[in-house]
């Protein structure tokens, strides 16, 4: 069974930066693609950015583009989302998520494994 553990949310104001953190335990994810979704509320479940298994594609939505960089070290398991330049739209929980395969999609379904999501406020 694999767990997922996000950290790094927090408070901050617009123009600020956070590094949201997903440690990955149970087994090794080093085959598998990730994700970094995010869910305002009142609003649909919504993809970040995805990260194939070896980190050579990557994939960002329109609205995080030249903000927003996913990487993975595959030694520790773990995958980041470096969130720079950070706007009061950004404000949501962020969950990370891990593909059953080698490469990510952008489709929430396709993710079986799901961590508990952390909050990030950002203030204007």
């Amino acid at each position: 069974q694999v767990q997922l553990v996000e950290s790094g949310g927090g408070l901050v104001q617009a123009g600020g930066s956070l590094r949201l953190s997903c440690a990955a335990s149970g087994r090794a994810l080093s085959t598998n693609g990730m994700a970094w979704f995010r869910q305002a509320p009142g609003k649909l479940r919504t993809i970040v950015a995805t990260i194939s298994w070896n980190g050579e594609i990557t994939y960002y939505a329109e609205s995080v583009k030249g903000r927003f960089t996913i990487s993975r070290d595959n030694a520790k398991n773990t995958v980041y989302l470096q969130m720079n330049t950070l706007k009061p739209e950004d404000t949501a929980v962020y969950y990370c998520a891990a593909a059953p395969l080698p490469i990510a999609t952008t489709g929430r379904y396709d993710y079986p494994y799901w961590g508990q999501g952390t909050q990030v406020t950002v203030s204007s």
